[in-house]
């Protein structure tokens, strides 16, 4: 029996036709599976291998090399901390301390009692100027503060949907670009 749909095994069989080398398409492959099952099992990365007719210990290795690939149950929502330099600098490792309060857990391998939140403390997101910050469902969230950090907790607790600003779904949905200008010769 798969531990992937029919539907999340047809997508990732589409993958390689969207890039030069078939190989290019594990991490969104595997992005697919995480996000179906939470984590990626052994089954899964055998799954997605078969997909994409590559080695099985190809798939595995690109899994087990990027932290954003969990091997684990992660909580449903997961935390990502920036705790480099400008984030530490800023109150990053205050918001990790709160963070890890207000959802219940004592490291980063815990998952909260609910099963919703699990947390990671990561090197850089990149935003530096807007430290400290995070990623929370596919949304980057900048000049944390422990109010902010609540209030991210409490709508993801609450039984109404997610604003639409905080919404996964918005995320993903590709907004079209503005044509690009031509380059005067």
């Amino acid at each position: 029996m798969s531990s992937l749909s029919a539907h999340v095994l047809d997508e990732i069989k589409e993958l390689p036709a969207k890039y030069p080398q078939p190989r290019s398409a594990v991490m969104p492959a595997l992005d697919l599976a995480q996000e179906e099952l939470g984590y990626l099992t052994p089954e899964a990365m055998s799954e997605v291998a078969a997909a994409l007719e590559l080695d099985p210990g190809y798939v595995e290795g690109v899994a087990t090399f990027y932290s954003l690939f969990h091997l684990q149950p992660v909580g449903k929502h997961r935390f990502y901390v920036c705790t480099n330099l400008s984030c530490t600098l800023r109150g990053a490792n205050e918001i990790v301390e709160h963070l890890k309060k207000a959802i219940g857990v004592d490291d980063p391998n815990a998952v909260s009692s609910d099963g919703l939140f699990s947390y990671e403390e990561v090197e850089c997101l990149g935003a530096c100027e807007f430290a400290p910050m995070m990623r929370l469902d596919h949304r980057y969230q900048y000049d944390l503060t422990a109010e902010k950090i609540d209030h991210a907790i409490a709508e993801r607790r609450s039984p109404a949907p997610l604003s639409p600003a905080l919404s996964p779904e918005v995320e993903r949905v590709r907004k079209p670009r503005a044509p690009r200008k031509k380059k005067d010769a």
